[in-house]
């Protein structure tokens, strides 16, 4: 247990802590189709390790002379949060998710939360921060949300407190983990359908799946602002959406065939479609990544979340396990910037336990 928890503002120890840890999410086939402005989705996600990881340090309140202290371990910070301040100043995330839950007045929280994750990789790190912090901060309440719950009120975080534009399909990977095939049937509202693969094809994706960070932290309001605003024009029918609600159905169908050829065409067909919302949604990296996997023979790519400048590709490789190492290694000679990150897939989502500080 991290030093940091127990030499706080107060030298008592915790009673008891609670940990949140969620996943994050990679190769989003069908994205921009989970959104307001395209009314219906249909969205196939899977999630991955490295997890979110939030630890909640509980006290009685009488022992601490704040009720609520952040430390946002990956930015070296920690500092206090008042309870229901309408002000989001330093982390307003985190700031935001932690009012989203209406905390016992007898207690006093130390929470420390922590990624392995690059910030601004486009793997919807900010969604599995506020599902495992939610799901956490929902251990000191009477009953118990659902996974789907804890989705909707993280996804309630980002557009109704902040006001940020979000679709629905991170919070809902993060929740569930797995490979999710989402219908968004009128927005947010949406069904999961976890595919289920046999564990010889889910080894199989695991090994060929790749996540390169392209070493830069996403950013692209401006460009995401003018694809939103020609959808919007379009409505729901657009053909540029009905082409990427196309390729989540291709996916789950090739995975449920264990056809790893017919996955990776999903993949590029939505990048492809991505291109054709905006040139910008593909950037040079990207470009210059795909062109050195598809030398090395890769299956397939999807630039991961609404692309733009920075963010990261997921990688489909193929079978030969040492062609694929070796494209790694020239992926990392091709630019310094660029890193490949280890992934597993996540068998399960959000998981929520308390741990005994004495043992």
């Amino acid at each position: 247990m991290s030093s940091n928890m127990s030499t706080s503002s107060s030298s008592a120890k915790p009673d008891r802590i609670i940990n949140g840890i969620a996943p994050i999410r990679i190769c989003d086939l069908g994205g921009w189709t989970d959104t307001w402005f395209a009314g219906h989705g249909t969205i196939l996600n899977i999630g991955v390790y490295p997890y979110v990881d939030v630890q909640v340090a509980v006290f009685p309140r009488h022992v601490r002379e704040h009720q609520i202290t952040l430390h946002a371990e990956n930015y070296g910070e920690r500092y206090v949060v008042l309870p229901g301040s309408a002000e989001h100043v330093r982390h307003p995330l985190l700031e935001a998710a932690i009012n989203e839950v209406l905390l016992p007045a007898n207690v006093a929280l130390e929470i420390t939360i922590f990624s392995d994750v690059p910030a601004g990789a486009s793997t919807g790190t900010s969604a599995a921060v506020t599902v495992a912090l939610i799901g956490a901060l929902d251990a000191l309440t009477p009953g118990r949300m659902t996974p789907h719950e804890i989705a909707y009120a993280a996804h309630r975080v980002e557009t109704q407190r902040l006001g940020l534009q979000s679709g629905i399909q991170d919070q809902l990977c993060s929740a569930y983990g797995g490979i999710n095939f989402i219908e968004m049937f009128h927005y947010p509202y949406a069904t999961v359908s976890q595919i289920r693969i046999p564990d010889a094809i889910w080894w199989e994706l695991e090994r060929r799946l790749a996540l390169i960070f392209l070493g830069r932290t996403h950013s692209s309001s401006a460009v995401h602002e003018q694809v939103i605003a020609a959808l919007e024009r379009e409505g729901d029918a657009s053909p540029r959406l009905e082409a990427l609600r196309r390729c989540a159905i291709c996916a789950r169908d090739a995975l449920y065939a264990g056809d790893f050829v017919a996955l990776g065409r999903a993949m590029i067909d939505n990048t492809d479609a991505q291109r054709a919302l905006h040139p910008a949604l593909v950037n040079a990296d990207a470009d210059a990544v795909i062109a050195l996997a598809r030398e090395h023979g890769v299956l397939g790519w999807k630039v991961n979340g609404a692309g733009g400048e920075g963010g990261s590709l997921t990688l489909l490789c193929g079978p030969d396990a040492s062609a694929n190492r070796a494209l790694l290694r020239d992926i990392r000679r091709l630019s310094p910037l660029f890193q490949p990150i280890p992934i597993y897939l996540s068998r399960m989502g959000l998981r929520v336990w308390t741990t005994d500080w004495e043992r």
